[in-house]
């Protein structure tokens, strides 16, 4: 006879009940304008917790549907997403989730209004953020190009507010031939006798496409190979007719997450394409929207951290174990708080690169602003994907056995998280791009220029260690920089990660000690200061220089 059933954790309004984004959206924002938008980011956070997670749990075993044939023999490649993405995409367009960051009401901060609904937004939709980034950075790259035929056609749908206008976009770039490297594509783009730049070749990764267009690359006939050979091109996916416009979805592919994004291989066979800003420099161009997605796969980390805190916490309460609540466990208390300042520390980092994006778009970054969101915004996106599959695994271990069981909506957090250290550029890659962008004259003392002005305005003494290693770390990292760059570049690459992290762990110390200290002289709230103090047990300096000899033996499989 059964005599138990645990109650499952629950989630109450995700708005209200996030500490950490009311606290910072009072110390950023202005008093009116957040008084303004708490309506929508309420109703959000009540949608998340609520109707948008039940149907969430619903939809677990549904996925992408691609038909590649009609009853009659005609080639359709018709693809159908999921009911939680249909719901998603009216929301993203009814809440303007794009819309938010292009309309002129709250200027500079506009990205931090936009973002905080996709911070409450994405944990809930599984993924629905993937288009969402690329038709973002479709939109800004248009912008950005000044080819007016393309802005009047494309940027009003995907900034629109009304489903039935709202596009999204696509981001075609990885080919059999490199992820990483995009310099080795294979596209072909040829004109045709009417003038018209067909593309020829096989995406081998494209997510999300469904969507209305893409933004792709491909090397116009007589390019030289590499990087400059390719320009950046815009398609419509669908002719007048609605037929796949001269594209075959040969598979869609089988991940180990994201499994809701519809990501296939195609097949361009003269896909009709137009040039977006010139026939040469493509993966330069691609740089404004690279950037966007980047900044999206960073607030998504933080999304699926806290969906993950929360659940956790909701199921301390309630799981009893050894006579007592899990969360009166002193064991089980601390993991919690380690995981807690993880993301408290990543959440700030991944905001601060927000409110900089808002101020360059607008023009109200200083010189010194922009080299920082440079900077920043590669060591943001690999730090917070390494802290989001890091704290999703402690989470899933957190329910024991439940964590591992798929109709508990649990594991499919870690899963969809481990996407977030691959797309838009690896680990490695990443730290390559900051360790260069950092190597720059002047970059290193603009980024201590910050942390020190950070640092500077925390005066209570309960943070004086965490300040004080957030100094330190930043010291060793220049010196390491400066020895490395003498020893040669082999020594420079082979410690660009532990680099990068320092500086991406470093920073959100930085950011969380100045957010305790704001805390404190704004209400009292010790929370802060216990996440500040607790990241800086945890550690920031990752640069530990390694032996390359030992690197290259380790990573070899030879007998001798």
């Amino acid at each position: 006879m059964i005599t138990f059933n645990q109650t499952p954790p629950t989630l109450g309004n995700q708005y209200d009940d996030d500490r950490v984004l009311l606290a910072y959206l009072a110390r950023t924002l202005p008093p009116t304008m957040q008084q303004a938008i708490e309506p929508e980011l309420r109703e959000m956070g009540r949608l998340a917790g609520a109707e948008l997670y039940q149907q969430q749990l619903a939809d677990r075993l549904n996925e992408p549907q691609l038909t590649q044939w009609d009853a009659w023999g005609e080639r359709v490649d018709r693809i159908e997403v999921t009911p939680l993405w249909r719901v998603a995409e009216r929301l993203a367009a009814q809440y303007g989730l794009i819309a938010a960051a292009y309309e002129p009401t709250y200027g500079p901060f506009a990205r931090v209004h936009q973002f905080a609904l996709v911070y409450l937004f994405t944990a809930s939709t599984d993924i629905y953020s993937c288009p969402l980034a690329m038709t973002d950075g479709a939109a800004r790259t248009l912008l950005v190009s000044g080819n007016r035929a393309l802005i009047e056609r494309a940027v009003p749908h995907l900034t629109s507010r009304d489903p039935a206008a709202f596009w999204t976009s696509g981001q075609w770039m990885t080919e059999l031939t490199g992820g990483s490297d995009v310099g080795l594509s294979e596209t072909v783009a040829e004109r045709d006798e009417q003038g018209v730049w067909r593309l020829s070749g096989r995406k081998w990764f494209t997510s999300a496409i469904t969507s209305a267009m893409a933004l792709t690359l491909g090397r116009p006939v007589g390019n030289p190979p590499g990087g400059k050979g390719l320009a950046l091109f815009y398609v419509e996916t669908h002719d007048d007719a609605g037929r796949p416009n001269r594209i075959q979805a040969a598979r869609l592919k089988d991940k180990l997450g994201t499994r809701k994004v519809p990501t296939a291989e195609l097949l361009l066979e003269g896909t009709p394409a137009q040039l977006v800003m010139g026939a040469a420099n493509g993966v330069r161009n691609m740089a404004t929207m690279l950037n966007i997605t980047r900044t999206w796969n960073g607030v998504s980390a933080v999304s699926l951290m806290r969906r993950g805190m929360a659940l956790a916490r909701s199921y301390a309460a309630q799981r009893v174990a050894f006579g007592a609540p899990l969360a009166q466990k002193p064991l089980h208390v601390d993991t919690l708080a380690g995981l807690q300042a993880e993301f408290e520390g990543a959440f700030h980092l991944a905001f601060f690169v927000v409110e900089l994006l808002g101020r360059e778009e607008t023009g109200d970054a200083s010189a010194g602003e922009k080299a920082l969101l440079r900077t920043l915004t590669p060591v943001m996106k690999l730090t917070t994907a390494r802290q989001a599959v890091a704290v999703l695994s402690e989470v899933v271990e957190a329910f024991g056995g439940a964590g591992y069981v798929e109709d508990t909506g649990i594991p499919v957090l870690l899963r969809d998280a481990q996407v977030l250290s691959i797309w838009e550029g690896t680990t490695n890659v990443l730290a390559l791009d900051a360790l260069r962008t950092l190597h720059e004259p002047e970059a290193m003392a603009v980024l201590s220029a910050e942390i020190a002005r950070r640092c500077a305005a925390v005066h209570d003494a309960r943070l004086a260690e965490p300040v004080r290693a957030v100094q330190q770390a930043l010291q060793q990292a220049d010196q390491w920089m400066h020895r490395a760059a003498h020893a040669g570049n082999d020594a420079l690459e082979a410690g660009a990660r532990r680099f990068a992290l320092t500086i991406g762990r470093t920073l959100e110390l930085a950011l969380l000690a100045e957010q305790a200290q704001w805390a404190l002289d704004h209400g009292g709230d010790l929370r802060p200061l216990a996440a500040a103090r607790r990241l800086h047990l945890a550690g920031v300096d990752m640069i530990r220089p390694a032996l390359a000899a030992d690197a290259h033996l380790l990573a070899t499989d030879q007998r001798n």
